[in-house]
């Protein structure tokens, strides 16, 4: 077979499946190596991506690049992304349904949750704790709800600390747990980590 420049062969019309095998002469003496094999680490550099089966995996630490819309912010890189299940606690009081799923997206987490609140007189303020990832700032509102199933009306919002969702009244007073004594309690919303 006649020696060839890669660049002066055809185009092929058949996608490399990185198993196919390729003469090279190394001092003198011809050796065979994978097209995997000169791919193995080296970087990608093309204009467009697409994927039509499989997953873009991307190395810990690492993550997707926005820089090409630059703003003021401090990042620009997203390298975080997660689902899963999270189980809400309240001091006072053993919850007799607890249930909840998260989606983190980089540092913003959101939550959803179910609780099912005990018959109890018990007058420590709830505090919905075991979140999924710990906040960034103590005293952020909560943004979006938590619906009483009773329809308690003295709630109107929550305060997230870093040990969990804190339901208040209008007046920015907390609610104990006797406030939802045998009572189901919806949440859904997002915070900060």
């Amino acid at each position: 077979m006649a020696d060839s420049k890669i660049s002066a062969l055809p185009a092929s019309t058949t996608p490399l499946a990185g198993t196919e095998v390729l003469p090279i002469v190394q001092s003198s003496a011809t050796r065979q190596v994978s097209v995997a094999n000169l791919t193995a680490g080296r970087a990608i550099s093309a204009t467009q991506l697409t994927l039509t089966t499989g997953n873009l995996i991307v190395a810990n630490g690492q993550g997707v690049d926005f820089s090409a819309t630059s703003g003021a912010g401090t990042s620009e890189l997203l390298n975080d992304y997660e689902e899963g299940t999270w189980t809400p606690t309240v001091s006072g009081v053993t919850l007799t349904i607890a249930s909840g799923k998260y989606t983190k997206v980089g540092r913003t987490v959101f939550v959803e949750a179910f609780l099912r609140f005990p018959v109890t007189a018990d007058t420590t303020d709830v505090e919905i704790a075991g979140l999924p990832f710990t906040p960034s700032n103590s005293g952020n509102v909560f943004s979006g709800a938590v619906v009483p199933a009773n329809s308690i009306a003295t709630m109107t919002k929550a305060f997230v600390a870093t040990t969990g969702i804190q339901p208040n009244t209008a007046a920015n007073a907390r609610i104990t747990n006797a406030s939802f004594s045998g009572s189901d309690l919806q949440i859904g919303g997002w915070y900060s980590a």
